[in-house]
């Protein structure tokens, strides 16, 4: 997502947006949740690029991401469960200049929304997409998300998930005309701001998976998952996501990948093992753009439009 506002260095403008500029009401979320993480990351990023609160517009579904438009204090939309994507691809095929962030879950996302999902990843608009990922519902109280890993016991699998989750990596890897995707974590914040700020500047659909931190349903794996690092690896590569040295300090574990190998992010995604990739799997640039086919016409008089109209309409002439 590019903004000729933005400054890239990221220096604080003397007069311009503060933290506060970008707050707006109370999170209602539970304490301990990741989403608090990353609303500051988010926060903090637009204060720090300072982007004009104006210029942004953030959209949700259902689901306890879904609250992000409420505590930004930016334009907003908060949709219908699933249909946060047609709603952000409207808004950009007709607004351009907007940055339009798309906040998710992994059950708004991947389960009733996932055709819209695979489409906006196909359409590729400019727009920076962030799937908060806890696996599980936690707004109706436990139940199976399509990312819960199998065995796991909830309120509508009490003897425990009989089915493998889906993989929003391997997905979104696989859609046509993917042009960048990420994973990060709530809990390693260096890396999840740096992430953020990769898919902002990203000319196209950039999704992250965001994994998040669930303390009231998920108590013991979310307290298990901030603690053990051995599990992380840290993707390094000149094209990928990039840190300084007390940011990398925070893994363990570290290999290189070239986010330019479609196919080798492909296989890396496929992996089963005990470890968690974060980094930028996988980036095209040049991948085709719908928004910019589409705007052809934007500022076009009535007057034109309705010539447009009947040109076309003469083409059915009997």
């Amino acid at each position: 997502m590019s903004d000729n506002t933005a400054l890239p260095d990221c220096p604080l403008a003397e007069h311009g947006p503060q933290l506060h500029t970008y707050r707006k009401g109370v999170p209602r979320w539970c304490p301990g949740c990741g989403d608090h993480s990353v609303l500051s990351a988010i926060q903090r990023f637009l204060r720090d690029r300072q982007i004009a609160p104006e210029k942004i517009v953030a959209v949700s579904g259902i689901g306890c991401s879904g609250r992000f438009p409420h505590y930004l204090n930016t334009y907003g939309f908060h949709g219908l469960h699933g249909r946060a994507f047609p709603v952000a691809c409207g808004i950009k095929f007709r607004r351009p200049e907007l940055n339009v962030v798309v906040i998710t879950g992994d059950g708004d996302c991947c389960s009733i929304g996932a055709g819209h999902w695979l489409h906006a990843i196909r359409y590729n608009m400019d727009m920076t997409v962030l799937l908060l990922d806890n696996h599980i519902y936690s707004m109706t109280k436990k139940q199976t998300s399509p990312t819960t890993a199998l065995g796991t016991v909830t309120k509508t699998h009490p003897g425990g998930a009989v089915i493998p989750p889906l993989n929003p990596i391997e997905t979104a890897l696989g859609a046509a005309n993917v042009s960048f995707v990420a994973q990060t974590v709530d809990w390693a914040p260096a890396h999840l701001s740096a992430t953020i700020s990769a898919a902002w500047d990203h000319p196209g659909f950039a999704f992250v998976r965001v994994l998040v931190r669930c303390p009231h349903f998920f108590e013991k794996e979310a307290k298990s998952m901030a603690k053990d690092r051995e599990h992380l690896v840290y993707m390094e590569h000149e094209k990928g996501i990039r840190l300084d040295e007390k940011g990398e300090k925070f893994f363990k574990n570290r290999r290189v990948h070239d986010p330019s190998d479609l196919n080798a992010a492909r296989m890396l995604a496929h992996q089963d093992d005990d470890h968690l990739n974060l980094g930028l799997y996988y980036q095209n640039t040049a991948a085709m753009r719908y928004d910019v086919y589409g705007s052809g016409n934007i500022g076009m008089q009535p007057d034109e439009k309705l010539q447009a109209i009947e040109r076309a309409l003469d083409r059915f002439s009997v």
